[in-house]
Order: structure tokens, then sequence, then C-alpha cells
């Protein structure tokens, strides 16, 4: 008799738990972490958004919109575009979340068997979805001051490989790439004929200079951003892809048959969304991550962050399981870097959280990393 067969798909095996979300589960468990571990702001939705999605609400409109997105939104983002590059005329779809724009990306754009090569440490959704379709993350290595180095990613190219995933400024590291760094990194993708998919989520979030975005450098890209980080709305998914015409058109038909649309009440609220100023809260996190760099680097081996608002320190003892279980121990949530990367060497701190907590934190990390550990190799940056 032939035995049970599993009640889940084979696909299932490529995934698993991600370990941002056990953090979510500890904390709640915890009666008073020290929660460095969420990537969320700690501030909240601008006013003038949030009266835009009541009156959505109470004005009923919270039926399907358009597949694509309403249209008041679409050009307000392709004007916003068309200011910030010069000229723009492609076509934008609004997604729920950067993270929808990223599974409907791969599943337009990528067969089984095709590979992806994507610079380690990455957000981890990119490794994950990338695997659910059949396809194959091909890690390449930016360790230790988290630079692309065109030549690692030549050396990674086949003739399976068919993207070239971009994040800037990056998830877990705070990595800003210069523009040099990605006209060289372009200059492979064009060489090789390689789609790019540039992640630009946290691009508000830049603290020493311009940051540079892959969209004017090819014609090949994929350009995802939103509104969670720099507007609070992690909640509301709300993100927009623009890109081939081809791409996004097939983008827009899986949308049909997965997301439907972007949620219709927040597609009006994020019309407010460009008029809103986010200075305020980026020169705070500016302090933030002054505050962490400078209270860590004595005792940790840790890169300054330009952007974003983490920082991947590596673990005293080189193990940043080990280090992550012994902070919770402590009271401190962090997330080990081996969910961010083929190695487990580092972990991830979130600072976007209040003085008074990251404060704290520094305290006790610190603590735990005199109590068992020598100076770490390298000594600081």
């Amino acid at each position: 008799m032939a035995g049970k067969r599993s009640l889940l798909a084979e696909r299932m095996r490529q995934v698993d738990a991600s370990g941002i979300r056990k953090a979510f589960d500890l904390a709640a468990r915890l009666p008073d972490p020290i929660n460095l571990s969420i990537g969320q702001p700690d501030f909240d939705v601008p006013e003038a958004c949030k009266r835009r999605a009541i009156e959505a609400i109470q004005s009923g409109r919270n039926k399907y919109t358009v597949t694509q997105g309403e249209a008041a939104l679409r050009e307000r983002i392709a004007e916003a575009l068309r200011t910030e590059f010069g000229s723009f005329d492609s076509p934008v779809l609004v997604t729920s979340g950067v993270s929808g724009g990223i599974l409907l990306a791969v599943l337009a754009t990528l067969n089984p068997g095709d590979e992806a090569i994507v610079p380690d440490p990455y957000f981890v959704m990119y490794k994950h979805l990338v695997r659910l379709i059949g396809a194959v993350p091909v890690f390449v290595d930016t360790y230790p001051d988290w630079r692309l180095r065109a030549d690692r990613m030549e050396s990674a190219v086949t003739d399976r490989t068919r993207m070239l995933i971009l994040a800037s400024p990056a998830n877990p590291t705070g990595a800003v790439y210069s523009k040099e760094e990605l006209e060289s990194a372009m200059e492979v993708a064009r060489r090789h004929n390689l789609l790019v998919l540039a992640d630009e989520i946290y691009r508000d979030f830049v603290y020493d200079g311009p940051v540079a975005s892959a969209w004017p450098m090819g014609d090949r890209v994929i350009l995802l951003r939103g509104f969670s980080k720099s507007h609070a709305m992690t909640g509301w998914r709300l993100g927009y892809a623009t890109g081939p015409a081809e791409i996004l058109h097939a983008m827009t038909t899986l949308q049909q048959y997965t997301f439907v649309c972007a949620p219709a009440p927040f597609q009006w609220a994020a019309l407010e969304a460009f008029d809103a100023d986010p200075s305020e809260q980026v020169a705070a996190f500016r302090e933030r991550r002054d505050l962490v760099y400078e209270g860590l680097k004595d005792r940790f081996h840790v890169e300054k962050p330009q952007g974003a608002f983490y920082i991947f320190p590596e673990a005293p003892s080189g193990n940043g399981t080990e280090f992550a279980e012994r902070a919770a121990s402590a009271g401190v949530l962090v997330i080990p870097g081996g969910v961010f990367s083929q190695r487990d060497t580092h972990f991830r701190i979130s600072y976007a959280a209040d003085r008074r907590t990251l404060e704290r934190g520094i305290e006790a990390l610190n603590r735990l990393a005199a109590e068992g550990a020598t100076k770490p190799r390298g000594g600081n940056p």
C-alpha cells in the first residue's frame, strides 16, 4: 500500500519560515524586549494621507480598481519619475507593496532553471521567490564591505543567467551603491543581455549624499518603489513598478489572477504622499545611524551604513545565530545573518526604534560582546 501523499507541494521544500517573522513571534512573548529586529518605521503615516484614506473609505472608494491601479495615481507616479529623470514614458503598475511587485516580476520573467544573480547579503525574499518558481539564485559575495564588484558578477554569469537583482539602499547592510558601482554592474548586464530588477524601496533613507538609480542606465530595468518605508505605510501594501512595456503588461496580467489590484482606498491616499516631506524623519534616522554605529564600533567589526535603517555587525564569535540567541536571552531581539546570507557570521540590527531603546540595546550588546569574546577579527573599518 502506497504511503500517504504529502499535503504540501514539493516547491514548499524550497521555502522556510522567515527568521524575521520568528522575531515577531518572540517579541510577542517577551515581557519587555529591546526590539531591534523589525524593519518597520516607528513614525506614523502622514496626517494628510490618513485623512485622504478616510475620505476615500467614507465616499465609497472601496471596490476593485482597474488592475494596473487608479489612473490618477499612475499619472502622479509618472510625473514624479519624469521630474526625477528628466523624461519618462514607460507604463506604471500599482502593486501590493514592493514585495508584490517582486513576485510579479520574477513570475513574468524567469523560467524554471533560469539563474538570477543576487549580491550577498540580500533581502530574504529574493532567494525564496526565485526558488519558488523553479529558478536558481546565484549569490555573489560582497563581504567584507558590502560593495558591488563587477568582476565577481561577471564570474557568476553562465548561459542560464537571466536576471541581476540590485537593491540600493540595501537591506540588511545599509549599503548605498555609488553611481560608478551601478554603472559597472549595468555594463555586465548589458554585455550578457540580462534583465535588472532594481529594488529601491529605501530610496528616501540616504544619509551621506545623493543616491544613484539603475533606471536611467539601461533599457531592461524593472524599477520597484513604494510607500511602505518612506511614509510608514507598511500595512497599507502599496508600491509601484515600471519597466519594459512587454514585462509590465505581463505583470499586470499576473496581478489580475493574484492580487487583483492594490488596496483601493490607499491608492487614493497615496496621492497625498508625493507632497509629504520626509526630511525630518530622514534626519532623525541619520542621528540614530550615527548613535548605533558609534556605540558599537569599539566592540564590533562593523561597516557604517549609508542608507536604509539597518546595520550589519559581525558577531564576536563569528556565529550570527549563536549571538542572536544569546542576545534574545538577554532580552535583545536581533536577526542572525544567516537569514540574509549564505554566511552566518553577522547579525542585523534595525535602528527604526526610539533613542532610549537603541541606547539600551547598545549597552546590552556591548555587554554580551565583553562577556564572551575577544576583539573581533580585523578591528574597525
